[in-house]
């Protein structure tokens, strides 16, 4: 691993240089090479206008979830009571869970996910995109204090992007 500060050629894994004492530690962190990659490493998801949470007790019935979801005009909603964040069902959740299968006396929390990754309003636009990527999700719950306060998606994420090369 090269000193950025002064050139030494030090071993791999190394925290400071063996020459100078500079700190090692960040200089293998990719950088951004153009001025999106940089916004969106700097930004912070209170800058994306998401959604609103809706909110359904775990106990709700799957067709009154998706009505819900129909009326509301959103792809998926909160399962939890208060501010306890149980799971998430979203319209993916309906499609392969319950396709095919009679939708009488099946609650939302026994096809919803489970204990969902959340974000926090001050994580960034590109931690918010790695998520998704890595986790194949288009909704993430935003959370602060324990408490839910909003939905981002992946489609809140393109819109905001395609502002910014705009």
């Amino acid at each position: 691993m090269i000193c950025a500060v002064c050139g030494f050629e030090n071993l791999q894994g190394e925290d400071t240089c063996d020459n100078c004492g500079a700190d090692l530690r960040t200089v293998d962190i990719p950088r951004p090479s153009t001025s999106l990659e940089d916004q969106l490493v700097r930004d912070h998801l209170d800058r994306i206008r998401g959604r609103a949470p809706v909110m359904v007790p775990a106990a709700t019935p799957v067709r009154t979830a998706i009505r819900t979801m129909q009326d509301q005009r959103t792809n998926c909603v909160l399962v939890g009571e208060g501010a306890r964040l149980e799971g998430i069902f979203t319209e993916r959740d309906a499609v392969l869970k319950l396709a095919g299968r009679p939708l009488d006396g099946v609650a939302v929390s026994s096809v919803m996910t489970r204990d969902p990754v959340v974000l926090r309003a001050d994580d960034t636009v590109a931690v918010a995109v790695h998520k998704m990527a890595v986790g194949g999700f288009r909704h993430i719950p935003l959370v602060e204090d324990g408490r839910v306060t909003g939905v981002v998606s992946a489609q809140d994420l393109i819109r905001y992007m395609l502002q910014l090369l705009g």
